[in-house]
């Protein structure tokens, strides 16, 4: 099993006939998927998303691929093929369009539609492809034959993509519900026909790969989520995914059965469901939607609403619900708030706060815990092996999870019988070369998290993050020091303030001579360099916090000559 290292040198030319792969996003974490590929100069772009931040990353709105190792090449990319339309798969295009506007994007209808409604935003017109099942397009060197998926979203695609080099099949992110509410199963029988045409290498979803058995399928949702509407006798509001149109229609199902009216809250929920409606995707009754304002002059019990905020996200509707700052919606004892989604990896801290903010305001929250109010969109461990034996790779790369689930499916591709040698496990920026139908990994790129803080993007690093991490956990000191520019004594202070550290006024008079003492020998000693003086001032200032509060707070010094 050829594994990623971090050693790798800077990969060699690409041999001539050779087919390149590198995935700078989506390996190592549920997010920020982008795969490119490379053939005879010219490049192919799978996918281009984002990754939401965690507690880690304070402060931080969205993480980027890094698109660095193609930036001084975008004349050679030929498309960016987009296989469906969540934000960790479309939501950094405009980010990459930014860049050089008119490269081609080639998706389903309601894919493209999703992204361009977010090109729109900022004033980006694409060149759009519109593209189904079934549907070969040649893209410069490469072509492309698109095959129907089943997803968590409408119009989810897989691509198969054919070149001299060989034959790639990327499944997307796919499932195998064999009752889809819109009937589009996934195509089985395409899949068997690459592998009898012969699939040199596989890029397949690995999210669900330690989970054993098949999915269950969305059909089962809906009797679940009529059964809550039955019980609840005050005013219901369900949070998903704001591009999850089954499941919003079963939520739209169920408030038309029990006499509700139905009101989508949240800018994308509101957005996104409107395209789908007007694709013919997400089914309305006249008189079922009603507008917020109208929402809150009804009784409770004839109401239903339809939220963003499934994954805790402070920002969306149900969190600020939850927080009691939402504009028109305030919860209250008798609301049943129905969490109709999963958690991501990463998000379980933030949705169970949620859960418990909306609790303590009186509200009866249903979630996947407590019931069957969710159905996973990715294949589990059962269905991955059946893919395998369908489409029988020479070469398989997982794709799209974390390392353990990365290594779940490579242990999966042994046992359907792909070789060990022949399972290639990467991380972001690992470069992998198909050559006389073999896969191997042979050298890595930079690719690193690019971070968007506000309207800035990329000028937020790991070291600044870490400082914002320190002062997150022990607050900020700042200390002032007057010191005589020829003989280096003290001339005026040290004072101290601090911000996050303790509200005790007289916390920091025992430093104050100690921070003296400490300069005045400095200048025995003629050092009167005031960078010196500073990390004198830090050291004294940090030994001292350390020994009497177990503390790191961030220290800042300023040492003033005159």
């Amino acid at each position: 099993m050829t594994e990623a290292h971090v050693e790798l040198p800077a990969p060699p030319p690409l041999p001539e006939g050779g087919l390149r792969v590198i995935p700078l996003g989506g390996l190592g974490a549920i997010g920020r998927n982008m795969t490119v590929f490379e053939f005879d100069g010219k490049l192919l772009v799978v996918d281009c998303g984002v990754l939401f931040p965690d507690t880690e990353q304070p402060g931080v709105d969205l993480i980027l691929p890094d698109f660095e190792p193609i930036l001084d090449r975008l004349d050679d990319v030929q498309a960016i093929v987009l296989t469906h339309g969540h934000e960790d798969h479309i939501g950094a295009v405009p980010y990459l369009l930014a860049h050089k506007p008119d490269i081609p994007l080639v998706g389903s209808r309601f894919t493209l539609a999703l992204v361009e409604a977010k090109l729109a935003e900022r004033r980006i017109t694409p060149y759009s492809l519109t593209v189904v099942e079934g549907q070969r397009e040649q893209l410069g060197p490469f072509e492309a034959e698109f095959f129907a998926v089943n997803h968590s979203i409408p119009d989810a695609m897989a691509v198969a993509i054919r070149t001299p080099a060989g034959l790639v099949l990327h499944t997307g992110d796919f499932k195998m519900d064999q009752l889809p509410l819109d009937g589009r199963i996934t195509d089985l029988a395409g899949f068997a026909r690459l592998g009898s045409e012969g699939v040199d290498l596989l890029l397949s979803d690995s999210t669900n790969a330690e989970i054993p058995g098949f999915v269950t399928s969305e059909r089962q949702i809906g009797p679940v989520i009529s059964s809550i509407f039955a019980k609840a006798t005050g005013r219901i509001i369900v949070a998903s995914f704001a591009s999850h149109v089954h499941r919003v229609q079963q939520v739209l199902d169920a408030a038309e059965e029990h006499g509700r009216k139905v009101a989508f809250i949240g800018r994308s929920m509101v957005r996104n469901m409107g395209i789908a409606r007007d694709l013919g995707l997400l089914h309305l009754s006249p008189g079922l939607m009603i507008g917020i304002d109208e929402a809150t002059t009804l009784p409770p019990e004839q109401i239903v609403l339809m939220s963003t905020g499934s994954q805790g996200e402070p920002m969306s509707a149900l969190g600020r619900m939850a927080t009691g700052d939402h504009r028109h919606i305030t919860i209250a004892s008798g609301d049943t708030v129905v969490l109709a989604s999963s958690l991501v990896p990463g998000n379980e801290t933030s949705v169970y706060r949620v859960i418990n903010q909306l609790a303590r305001q009186g509200a009866t929250v249903v979630h996947k815990d407590v019931a069957k109010v969710h159905v996973s969109g990715h294949s589990p461990a059962g269905e991955l092996l059946y893919l395998l034996n369908v489409v029988k790779p020479s070469n398989l790369m997982p794709v799209h999870g974390e390392w353990r689930h990365l290594r779940a499916h490579a242990r999966l591709g042994v046992e359907s019988g792909v070789a060990p040698d022949r399972i290639v496990l990467c991380e972001d920026g690992d470069v992998v070369d198909l050559v006389d139908g073999r896969a191997e990994l042979v050298g890595h790129v930079k690719s690193r998290y690019v971070y968007v803080d506000g309207l800035a993007i990329g000028d937020v690093g790991e070291s600044l993050l870490t400082e914002r991490r320190i002062l997150g956990d022990g607050g900020f000191i700042a200390v002032t020091v007057v010191v005589d520019s020829v003989t280096g004594k003290v001339v005026g202070g040290p004072t101290i303030s601090q911000k996050g550290f303790s509200e005790d006024p007289t916390a920091f008079d025992p430093v104050l001579p100690l921070i003296t003492q400490a300069l005045d020998r400095a200048a025995a000693d003629n050092i009167t360099d005031p960078h010196q003086l500073q990390q004198l001032v830090r050291r004294v200032v940090g030994k001292w916090v350390n020994e009497a509060y177990r503390r790191r707070p961030m220290i800042v010094p300023s040492v003033l000559e005159v």
